[in-house]
């Protein structure tokens, strides 16, 4: 089983990735720690990647995606803004589960400026918020609700 936890930074998919992956016994990874450094020091600057810097992330994504439905399976936090990364991300392994989850840009922007220690600012949210595509397909997930509430709605909804 694939999960991918997708959405904008500080939607909650890490912390909501690590307790269902704790839940389910299924192993967590979180996308950005597969981000390229490049990448990572555009964002540290206030800067949005664009689709050449996602596309070697993605693809890198891809191929552990392939790898890890071969074992154990995984849940992975990954932001998956667009139909095309969605598509690119399930490119190798197309049995993928999709969990939006979905708040309103004032929360998600609060959430982010009480975080400390992570490449995000809120000034990028916007851009985030502009690129996604919510997907017509997979779960969605309201994310006002406490993280038990949260994975317990998920849990319920596979």
């Amino acid at each position: 089983m694939i999960i991918i936890l997708l959405g904008v930074s500080g939607c909650g998919k890490t912390t909501i990735g690590k307790q269902l992956s704790q839940k389910m016994e299924i192993p967590f990874f979180d996308g950005d720690d597969f981000h390229p450094k490049a990448n990572i020091n555009k964002m540290t600057k206030g800067l949005s990647l664009n689709d050449n810097d996602r596309s070697p992330w993605l693809l890198t994504l891809a191929n552990k995606i392939e790898k890890w439905a071969g074992d154990k399976g995984a849940i992975l936090a990954c932001s998956a803004l667009k139909e095309t990364y969605r598509t690119l991300l399930s490119s190798k392994f197309s049995d993928v589960i999709w969990v939006h989850l979905s708040g309103s840009p004032d929360l998600i922007r609060d959430r982010i400026e009480k975080r400390s220690g992570h490449f995000m600012n809120t000034d990028l949210l916007t851009s985030q918020f502009n690129d996604l595509e919510i997907p017509e397909y997979g779960i969605r997930v309201d994310i006002s609700e406490s993280p038990e509430k949260i994975i317990d709605n998920i849990i319920s909804k596979l």
